[in-house]
């Protein structure tokens, strides 16, 4: 193992070259103006998986954005598999103002690479490449038997992941399954995450008169969308933080003493967070403390509103229409098929007359909680460990990744989320970026953990 880390020390500079090359590609899923460039990465990294040596690579095409298959079964029968899931897709942009440096064109600055999907997830996705290149330019072989699948579409909620797995489930097969697509719980500090919040995703339209109308001539005569928008959103939360929606907290696994007594020994800091986002405050949900608030209890926020006139000056329009996007985090065993019903009736429940509502689910995913006591987590933590030189923690991250429930329900496999980012990195904000020494260090890890999982079985 010595001489595969040193071989990843002495090869640095390439390995930068080639992740600034990877970040350089504008893979936006969401916007079909984009496809060609999602399609372009697609092929960038099947070339690349066959240059470092991957002996099997196979782009599947989709109903959407490409999937990217690897192997490298040499290993045997006799050693265990592991499957690497990652996705090359990014977040889009905006508002693009508020970026340093154009987000596809990777710059460095304080050790920390700057780019659109820096830490979410092609730098993630990448730092494993290396260490499988690193191991087969050392070793010429690798100690477990190696399974890759990068898919092009998780930002846009995986729609054509489940189908492809559903279908290539001996392709998948896997005694365990690692994911880099997580946040460390502090710098210099390892984490190993076992739980993650499940997602409901939807879309408020509301539509009023024909036309956009002159407020003065109209006003107090006809319902104005904004004002009824305001009212529905305003519906949703108390000003304790507590979801007003019937129902929405009937299903939520309350945290045993056990586990807040877990979580409060991380000894997370608020003084941290506030000094992180710059606010003289906290706010969230009533009764519990914020690390329960970031990653065990649910959430609903707006996430964007668009209507009317927001230009320069002053235009007294009565509008005639008016949107929001609205994002509930989940958690064990909330549905999010049950939460979508539950919000969509409560919408229609408190809309104001005089406008049509339309509830548009866009998408959404279960959470998961995943074990801590398997043989390939005994690995990760090993695998950490020594890298980092510090004891690994267990939390829970507030995010969702779709794929794992996914994973558990059809391969029936164990999940190990390793991740190497840091939760102020800007992932899906202006001037995301990534951490080299966590980059570096991830590539150590992850040769680690590979070599640690041969002992699994």
């Amino acid at each position: 193992m010595n001489d595969v880390l040193s071989y990843l020390d002495s090869h640095r500079e390439q390995q930068l070259t080639e992740l600034q090359e990877l970040l350089s590609i504008a893979s936006v899923s969401t916007d079909p103006d984009r496809a060609a460039d999602v399609r372009s990465c697609a092929s960038w990294l099947e070339a690349h998986l066959l240059r470092i040596g991957m002996p099997t690579v196979r782009v599947y095409d989709t109903d959407g954005h490409p999937i990217v298959y690897a192997e490298d079964l040499r290993a045997g029968a006799k050693k265990p598999t592991v499957l690497f899931y990652g996705h090359y897709d990014v977040q889009p942009v905006d508002p693009i103002d508020l970026w340093s440096a154009p987000p596809f064109s990777p710059t460095i600055r304080d050790n920390k690479i700057y780019a659109r999907g820096a830490t979410d997830d092609k730098g993630q996705v990448f730092l494993h490449i290396k260490a499988i290149e690193a191991m087969l330019a050392v070793d010429g072989s690798l100690p477990v038997n190696v399974k890759m699948i990068i898919e092009g579409e998780e930002e846009i909620g995986s729609p054509n992941l489940a189908p492809f797995v559903a279908s290539h489930t001996d392709l998948l097969s896997c005694n365990c399954i690692v994911v880099s697509d997580t946040s460390m719980f502090a710098p210099g500090i390892p984490s190993l995450v076992y739980g993650l919040r499940g997602l409901c995703y939807v879309q408020i339209d509301v539509q009023g008169p024909n036309r956009d109308l002159h407020s003065g001539s109209y006003g107090g005569a006809v319902q104005n969308p904004l004002n009824a928008l305001v009212t529905i959103l305003a519906s949703l939360k108390d000003e304790h933080g507590h979801v007003q929606i019937e129902g929405f907290y009937d299903n939520v696994l309350p945290l045993d003493d056990e586990e807040r007594a877990s979580l409060a020994a991380l000894g997370y800091s608020d003084e941290r967070l506030l000094k992180d986002v710059n606010v003289k405050e906290l706010f969230g949900e009533q009764g519990f403390t914020t690390i329960e608030r970031l990653g065990a209890r649910p959430t609903l926020d707006v996430n964007g509103m668009v209507g009317g006139f927001t230009g320069e000056g002053a235009k007294t329009v009565l509008p005639a229409r008016a949107m929001a996007k609205v994002s509930m985090r989940l958690v064990p065993h909330q549905s999010y098929e049950d939460i979508t019903k539950k919000i969509t009736a409560h919408i229609h429940r408190v809309a104001p007359p005089g406008v049509t509502v339309t509830v548009t689910d866009l998408h959404g995913a279960d959470p998961v909680i995943v074990p801590r006591s398997t043989p390939a987590m005994h690995a990760a933590v090993r695998a950490l460990e020594e890298t980092f030189n510090e004891r690994c923690r267990f939390a829970r991250e507030g995010g969702s990744i779709p794929v794992v429930l996914l994973f558990d329900t059809v391969l029936r496999s164990p999940t190990v989320l390793m991740g190497f980012g840091l939760n102020n990195e800007n992932a899906h904000s202006p001037d995301e970026h990534f951490d080299l020494g966590n980059f570096y260090a991830g590539m150590k890890a992850a040769v680690r953990f590979y070599t640690y999982a041969a002992e699994m079985v």
